[in-house]
């Protein structure tokens, strides 16, 4: 149920349909029910990974090699990626309400035409589409929690909405996995097409308009500006690269695991789906330790800590890929530490990166996204084009050099604040 909210101006009258009133200030007092934003949300992430165990066989299916195949992860990061930049200043001109349902809509679209691709290209163009009209949720669910909350309920609501974006992950490859050994690939597109249809009849009757005080879009001069002060700041910088490289190491595994684990193992998809979720499960206990543990010890440890055990667990990978033959729970037991490793560091790091500028918060945010999916997905791509027959290495070596890369852009980030602050540097204290 949406609500009346009681301020200092005393209670808010419910708005018309689709629309909510505005308190002082410009701000929607009415809230849209938090089950529907969480579930937006997810669609964009659980359309990533549902289709992920399908992958190895589709070679067989349109003749094409594997390094194709991927293809439709990759080029579905760089929808995302790009989709972050635009998205929200469309909301910003035109509303959350109508940029949020045509991207749902087009979400749909590009589902089905995914489910009846008769070529690779045909799907790749469908993976795209849903890519940038999923991007919608994720951008806008925030956003429209940043409209009807004031700023300390939007980091308890959004970390709500988090966990969604973790919750999907995990349980969308073992649905894959088991869908497509019941009924072949193409059911995980009917799958998500019959969830994100559910999930736009509710937005659009649950959903109303937030956001009131519209502006014009920003040009692209304008927007490039901002873009470049932020990467002439060594701080952000750091922080950004940090971000992105430690998303890197995870979408690297997750580009050459499925290929490893059904081709390599010869194991079922299913099997595939149920060993990932012991990474999802490391990922959200990284995440609700970071939520424990970052005021009490400080993000920039939070950050150090994060990427030196991501070194350990790759590190640990790369000995046991060294050493011969390789079993699911010794490809997925170090990767463990990864996701843990990332919880412990991403949330952070995020917020690092955010509040160097806080005249550019909303610029950074938009930035740090497209620079995370940009680079996630050039290290799929690079996992793809280098994959043999049988080899785990190039996927190995892609995680370690991303992990590496990682540790050293925290450290750019923290000789940069150290500088600006006239301060010795300490690696890991704030």
């Amino acid at each position: 149920m949406s609500e009346t909210v009681r301020d200092g101006n005393g209670p808010q009258q419910l708005g018309g349909q689709g629309v909510a009133p505005r308190a002082s200030g410009g701000v929607a007092r009415r809230r849209p029910p938090l089950a529907v934003l969480i579930a937006v949300t997810a669609l964009g992430p659980m359309a990533l990974n549902i289709f992920i165990p399908s992958m190895p066989g589709l070679q067989a299916v349109f003749a094409t090699d594997y390094g194709t195949i991927q293809l439709t992860l990759t080029l579905y990061l760089f929808g995302v990626a790009v989709s972050q930049l635009f998205l929200g200043p469309l909301s910003d001109r035109f509303g959350r309400r109508p940029v949020l349902l045509l991207g749902m809509l087009l979400f749909l679209f590009g589902t089905l035409l995914c489910a009846f691709a008769g070529s690779i290209a045909a799907l790749i163009v469908g993976r795209v589409i849903q890519a940038v009209g999923g991007c919608a949720g994720l951008v806008l669910g925030r956003a429209i929690v940043r409209d009807t909350h004031s700023r300390e309920e939007s980091a308890s609501m959004i970390g709500y909405i988090t966990m969604a974006m973790v919750i999907a992950p995990m349980v969308a490859p073992l649905l894959g996995g088991i869908t497509d050994d019941l009924f072949g690939w193409q059911a995980s597109f009917f799958l998500v097409f019959a969830v994100g249809a559910a999930v736009l009849l509710l937005a659009w009757h649950l959903l109303f308009e937030t956001h009131f005080d519209r502006q014009a879009i920003a040009g692209p001069l304008s927007m490039i500006s901002g873009f470049g002060s932020l990467l002439k700041d060594a701080a952000f910088t750091g922080y950004a690269i940090n971000i992105s490289f430690t998303t890197a190491v995870f979408f690297a595994f997750l580009a050459g695991a499925p290929f490893i684990m059904l081709e390599v193992m010869d194991r079922t998809a299913t099997e595939y789906g149920l060993y990932f979720m012991l990474n999802a499960i490391s990922y959200m206990l990284g995440n609700f330790l970071s939520g424990r543990l970052s005021t009490q010890i400080g993000a920039e440890r939070m950050i150090f800590a994060g990427s030196a055990i991501a070194l350990l667990g790759v590190a640990l990978l790369t000995g046991l890929a060294l050493s011969g033959e390789m079993t699911p729970i010794m490809l997925f037991g170090p990767v463990m530490l990864v996701g843990l490793a990332n919880g412990l560091s991403l949330p952070n790091a995020t917020a690092s990166a955010i509040s160097v500028r806080p005249d550019l918060a909303g610029t950074a945010s938009g930035l740090t996204g497209f620079l995370q999916m940009t680079v996630g997905g050039l290290a799929t791509l690079l996992v793809g084009h280098f994959q043999g027959e049988s080899s785990i290495m190039p996927m190995v070596m892609v995680m370690s050099g991303a992990a590496v890369i990682a540790f050293l852009g925290h450290f750019l980030a923290r000789a940069a604040l150290a500088l600006r602050a006239g301060t010795s540097l300490s690696p890991g204290a704030d």
